[in-house]
């Protein structure tokens, strides 16, 4: 919506992972290692955002330096070794049902969508986002201040790759420096197959949260029919480049 793109989701979701990891390998407590990880990985967005709204970093530049940053970075602090032992709490986040019926994951993600399509339509900062993705220029001399909601995005998919690789690490019940990887290209087609232009300006919460649906589906399908995991990164790159073709023919009619 702002016109940029994050291409470091993948990483900061396995590094952010790590970092919460090892405090709760460490401390035990499992809040503080919670709050570590999205945290860590506000903390990974928020360098993103600097970069780019203050060095003028082109953004496909910020975060393609980032994903290799935070995927280093992944496999250092944890010399390359799952992290295994994550308690029945960490667990339920990823495994477990409110009264027995309803995932928590499913909870979690309705609340995210909730709170972003509120954030996105009912608030000043929402609609600051999509003027800077239609006219950046145009939106500061508006007296936006373009510096701060730019950092603000980025922070904010920062932190929201921390709290999916929470879920991740407790569905499995184990912290991977590893995983996370292509994940950046799933997030991209969720995106753009919702509608949402590369280009800024337009798009929509709920068209999103479809096109994350079918990009599931996608996966979920080829898995189920035995298609090779390599051939799946095929299909993905074509779905993008398709859904990209679609909208910049669309915008040239």
């Amino acid at each position: 919506l702002s016109g940029g793109i994050d291409l470091s989701v993948g990483a900061v979701f396995a590094c952010s992972a790590v970092v919460g990891g090892l405090v709760l390998e460490r401390t035990g407590n499992l809040p503080l290692a919670l709050a570590a990880t999205v945290s860590f990985g506000a903390l990974l967005g928020l360098t993103s955002g600097l970069l780019i709204a203050k060095l003028y970093v082109p953004p496909f530049i910020a975060t393609l330096g980032m994903m290799g940053v935070a995927r280093g970075l992944a496999l250092i602090l944890s010399s390359g070794i799952p992290i295994y032992g994550l308690d029945e709490g960490y667990k339920f986040i990823g495994q477990g049902k409110l009264f027995d019926v309803i995932p928590v994951p499913t909870l979690i993600v309705l609340l995210v969508y909730i709170l972003g399509y509120i954030l996105a339509n009912r608030t000043r900062f929402g609609r600051f986002v999509y003027a800077i993705g239609s006219n950046s220029e145009a939106a500061r001399l508006s007296g936006i201040n373009v510096t701060r909601v730019t950092i603000g995005v980025y922070v904010m998919s920062g932190f929201l790759a921390g709290l999916a690789s929470i879920i991740e690490a407790g569905r499995l019940g184990i912290v991977q420096p590893a995983g996370g990887n292509g994940y950046e290209l799933l997030a991209i087609g969720a995106v753009v197959i919702g509608g949402t232009s590369l280009f800024g300006g337009e798009g929509s919460i709920i068209a999103t949260l479809i096109g994350a649906i079918i990009v599931t589906t996608i996966r979920n399908g080829l898995n189920i029919l035995g298609v090779n995991a390599f051939w799946q990164y095929v299909v993905n790159g074509t779905v993008i480049i398709t859904a990209i073709a679609v909208d910049q023919y669309r915008r040239r009619r």
